[in-house]
């Protein structure tokens, strides 16, 4: 039996705690796996519940948060060497930046045989200046050349991690697009979209927006905002903007909806219907996006979104900026509108969608053939199978007996 130990940032709701753990339950019966994560952000939706739904019971360390804590990391860090002599596992696999860090230190410090780091994402583009950058970049080239193998979750983040930033040789790399269960959003459309538009009082010519994600300024919400007002202005059609999720900025983007006099509510405090609805975290995604007409995203930087590939299952036609590994999920013109990095260019976007439903109902029908295949579940997990056995052969590991000091 070949054991992994895979370590999870934080169970946080998003693509980094599907991938874990779909990974932790399906991969074969050569497999045996420990899951462990950090603790949850208070200001995120604990998704502690996926893995669990799935019949995984993860391992949390407290002292593994979100925040550089140099006690807290120090202890977590302590915690992981011993848990990984324990173990005894083949294979140390993590997932996104401070597990990353801690885990492979803590790996090649004990010895493993083989350590795999996946990227989810990366902070070298819109989260901090140059000079913080250049740190995160040579921190990750020395934690890359701790690593036996690199996964990618698209072509895009491979370039931006071999070419781009120099972080590693492409050859290290490995692209494995990340994997869910998507059937659902496939499934009873018109009841799920019926109810959810009965729920939030919304009026058959209304056009519903969504926006999904964390609340924090990477999303740039702000250019959203100032899309939709612009759009609300000169839509022949009522809209309802639904910004789904919570976090840091949330203050400010009230504050932002505001000062461009768009009316918003908060829906668990006051279910008055309103241009803006702040929904807060929502964990029935299939249903929520039945509901909408069009899924917004107006980021910085992204990785591989999750709120797109699960808008694309749903045929739900799609408005974002063309940053990150966007157009490794979506095809552009056809399932999505791109936009740069302005509002002009995002309120062009949104306007052509919001008063064309025959392009809308046009741009949804090809979702599903996009995402269907190369978005599944079966898939990552076959994929990452196969470069597990890839990687333990090239370091001619002995799955009965790793060498563990």
């Amino acid at each position: 039996m070949i054991r992994v130990l895979r370590i999870l940032n934080r169970f946080n709701l998003g693509g980094p705690t599907y991938n874990a753990s779909y990974l932790s339950r399906y991969l074969p019966g050569d497999f045996e796996t420990l899951l462990i994560g950090g603790q949850n952000d208070p200001t995120e939706k604990n998704s502690e519940y996926i893995p669990c739904k799935m019949g995984v019971k993860p391992v949390i360390l407290d002292q593994m948060r979100r925040e550089v804590n140099l006690v807290n990391d120090l202890a977590a860090y302590s915690r992981l060497v011993r848990i990984m002599k324990d173990y005894k596992p083949h294979i140390v696999h993590t997932h996104a930046s401070k597990a990353g860090a801690l885990g492979r230190l803590a790996a090649a410090q004990v010895g493993i045989p083989v350590i795999v780091h996946t990227f989810h994402g990366h902070v070298f583009d819109g989260y901090f200046g140059k000079t913080g950058a250049l740190v995160y970049k040579n921190l990750e080239r020395g934690l890359a050349k701790l690593s036996t193998g690199i996964i990618a979750i698209s072509q895009a983040q491979m370039h931006d991690l071999a070419i781009k930033h120099g972080i590693c040789h492409e050859e290290k790399i490995r692209v494995i697009p990340l994997g869910f269960d998507l059937d659902r959003f496939a499934h009873d459309r018109e009841e799920k979209r019926n109810r959810f538009r009965e729920i939030y009082r919304l009026r058959d010519n209304e056009v519903a927006i969504g926006i999904v994600g964390r609340l924090v300024p990477i999303k740039n919400h702000t250019l959203f905002l100032e899309a939709v007002k612009v759009v609300k202005e000169n839509s022949q059609y009522p809209i309802r903007v639904f910004i789904v999720g919570d976090g840091e900025s949330r203050r400010q983007i009230e504050q932002t909806a505001g000062e461009l006099n768009l009316d918003f509510t908060d829906w668990n405090q006051q279910q008055n219907p309103c241009t803006i609805t702040f929904t807060g975290w929502v964990t029935e995604m299939d249903w929520l996006m039945a509901g909408m007409d069009i899924i917004a995203l107006s980021s910085i930087n992204e990785g591989t979104p999750v709120s797109l590939i699960e808008a694309q299952a749903a045929g739900k036609p799609i408005v974002t900026t063309n940053v990150g590994g966007i157009c490794d999920v979506v095809v552009p013109g056809k399932t999505a509108l791109l936009s740069d990095n302005s509002s002009t260019g995002f309120a062009s976007s949104l306007f052509k969608l919001t008063d064309d439903a025959g392009l809308r109902e046009e741009m949804g029908r090809q979702g599903w053939g996009v995402v269907e295949k190369k978005f599944s579940y079966r898939r990552l997990v076959d994929d990452t199978a196969s470069y597990y056995f890839e990687l333990l052969d090239r370091k001619k590991v002995n799955v009965k007996n790793p060498v563990i000091i």
